[in-house]
């Protein structure tokens, strides 16, 4: 889909802090973020809802892994939601820690590259 922004960040048009990324999934952080490092786990192909991802299982166990990932180096919960229709491309947020510490505050750049250094698995 040509004017969709998940669609543009995977094919690189828009810059992104990735966290994971392999051939068929990209974990990227949230620029707008609920809490600290809120990140944002996509199919790179366009699908519109989180239910018609083909293998939904797959889906879910990079979620997984990454969320894993954040408890190890960090010791803090981590929750998942499947919400937004702002975007209309299928999204789980992945949101570290217990409160919605930022509330949808734009992040810095410098928060972003240390949350990106701390969680990031590639």
């Amino acid at each position: 889909m040509n004017d969709c922004i998940f669609c543009k960040i995977v094919a690189g048009e828009i810059p992104s802090y990735k966290i994971y990324e392999d051939e068929k999934y990209l974990v990227f952080l949230d620029v707008f973020p609920k809490t600290t490092a809120q990140m944002l786990v996509i199919p790179k192909d366009h699908i519109e809802w989180v239910w018609d991802v083909p293998n939904l299982g797959e889906y879910y166990e990079v979620a997984g892994k990454v969320a894993r990932h954040i408890r190890e180096v960090s010791n803090i919960p981590v929750r998942q939601m499947v919400y937004g229709f702002e975007v209309p491309h299928a999204h789980i947020q992945i949101r570290p820690g217990s409160d919605d510490d930022l509330n949808g505050k734009q992040a810095s750049p410098a928060q972003l590259e240390e949350w990106r250094a701390k969680y990031s698995l590639i």
